[in-house]
């Protein structure tokens, strides 16, 4: 049983870390949403088969909270608000230097989780290391994205890596779960507020549009 859980977590978690290169690469503001919906069942299937490995019942109802929040209602969400947007794409970095950059972000992930795991189990530490690495490609999507659509999904990426890492750690309790979930419906709706709010007053989503309104301006 514990080779047959470390190999399925192991490809679950992989399989999220996979979903991070494609955001990453993502040009269209379309294939990001599916792609983010792919990272969130992913999530809950993990958080399931980590409930089930670790016998704990309340890892199933993370598993659903994760589905229906991730899976189904951020992406429907985000899916309106693209189309209010009228849709189009976010050009990002070309896909050769972001391949390059994500693939630094995951060795430092690797360099940094692993030697800080020390102790604990394998199971635990490669969901550890996978879960940085998800959290950092995030961040690398937010800082090399114009389009706030774009941004907003690289920031609810690494909110997934977070609750990756929650799920993996054994006896972490529910209400920090439920939190995390919490938190993420806040940050989509208030990106989803920002966006609405941008398109009124600079009729756009690329956030280069900003620099004109900057105080600092003359």
């Amino acid at each position: 049983m514990g080779s047959l859980a470390y190999d399925i977590a192991h490809v679950l978690g992989g399989a999220m870390l996979l979903c991070s290169f494609l955001l990453l690469t993502q040009r269209r503001l379309g294939g990001l949403i599916w792609l983010l919906a792919a990272q969130g069942l992913l999530l809950a299937l993990a958080a399931a088969w980590q409930g089930y490995s670790q016998g704990s019942a309340h890892l199933y109802a993370s598993a659903g909270i994760a589905f229906a929040a991730k899976a189904v209602a951020i992406p429907l969400a985000l899916r309106e608000a693209t189309r209010r947007a009228g849709g189009g794409g976010d050009a990002g970095l070309p896909t050769m230097p972001a391949l390059l950059g994500g693939g630094a972000m995951v060795a430092l992930a690797i360099l940094v989780a692993l030697p800080v795991s020390t102790g604990t189990s394998a199971l635990t530490r490669e969901d550890l290391a996978i879960a940085l690495s998800i959290l950092l490609l995030g961040l690398l999507m937010m800082c090399t994205r114009r389009h706030a659509l774009a941004q907003a999904a690289g920031l609810l990426s690494m909110e997934n890596a977070l609750m990756l890492a929650a799920v993996g750690a054994a006896g972490m309790p529910l209400v920090v779960e439920l939190s995390a979930a919490g938190l993420v419906l806040v940050v989509a709706a208030l990106a989803g507020l920002f966006g609405m709010r941008m398109r009124e007053q600079v009729a756009s989503l690329d956030t280069a549009a900003l620099d004109a309104h900057r105080g600092d301006r003359h």
